[in-house]
């Protein structure tokens, strides 16, 4: 997971106003706090890697 999706999601505080939106899971920022996992920075890590992905390479068989 990238900095910016860890960011945007301490920065607006989303698991505050939505608790349930939390995975379970927590992070720690460069302050050592714990930082909840949302549904949001899952989805934006998905979506990131998806991006990024390009297939394998094809070797021929012998």
């Amino acid at each position: 997971m990238s900095v910016h999706a860890m960011q945007t999601c301490r920065d607006n505080a989303e698991i505050l106003i939505h608790p349930s939106s939390c995975t379970g899971g927590y992070l720690l920022d460069e302050n050592g706090r714990e930082v909840a996992i949302t549904e949001q920075m899952v989805q934006q890590a998905c979506a990131e890697l998806e991006h990024q992905w390009v297939p394998a390479p094809r070797y021929a068989s012998n």
